[in-house]
């Protein structure tokens, strides 16, 4: 076997037994982009571990938002299917109101107090899903958020999930994403260059 090959395939293993180990993870990132507050949310959700809650299937929530002393994040509108569990709270914050978010798109996730979980109606279980909201003219402190990472679990073993709310400490300039795109297209290109002469010389 080659040295890429054996590369190759060690990074496909340790891929595979990361995927095991974690069954399902929906993580939502709210960061600062020049003025406004945006909350972005995407993975899937195992429901396995979840216990189905009769009386709001489906039912709806119809403002997206936030209320960190209460652990709610609340991710687009619409019709949906609520699911309970035992976390436990976990505040992210100190602002005791919800706060509405200015504009709001995708698949309607809002998770509350650690026991809570509400997912799209008819939600099959680790499809994946995604989200956005924007606060527009707002910041981290003004939505009584306080930075770092809350994680909030349920199930065990190959139905284990988790529910990740990450709250970056520093702003993101809106061009930010393009630059980084740019500098991985120029780190690329230099490495390829890099190995041809390599390659050549040998």
């Amino acid at each position: 076997m080659t040295p890429g090959v054996r590369l190759f395939s060690a990074a496909f293993v340790f891929l595979g037994a990361t995927v095991a180990a974690n069954a399902s993870t929906f993580t939502v990132t709210i960061e600062q982009v020049g003025s406004d507050v945006v909350a972005t949310g995407s993975g899937t959700i195992d429901l396995a571990g979840l216990v189905a809650f009769p009386y709001c299937r489906p039912c709806a929530v119809s403002t997206p938002g936030v209320a960190p002393l209460y652990s709610l994040v609340t991710m687009n509108t619409g019709p949906g299917d609520l699911y309970t569990f035992a976390s436990g709270n976990n505040p992210f914050g100190t602002s005791t109101g919800e706060i509405d978010a200015s504009t709001s798109s995708g698949d309607v996730v809002s998770i509350y107090e650690g026991n809570e979980l509400f997912v799209p109606a008819g939600y099959v279980s680790g499809s994946a899903l995604s989200d956005t909201m924007t606060f527009d003219d707002a910041t981290i402190a003004s939505l009584g958020l306080t930075p770092g990472t809350y994680t909030f679990t349920w199930g065990s073993g190959a139905d284990a999930g988790s529910f990740v709310i990450d709250i970056a400490t520093t702003p993101l300039p809106a061009a930010l994403p393009l630059f980084a795109s740019a500098l991985g297209a120029l780190g690329f290109f230099g490495l390829r260059k890099k190995r041809g002469l390599a390659l050549a010389a040998a």
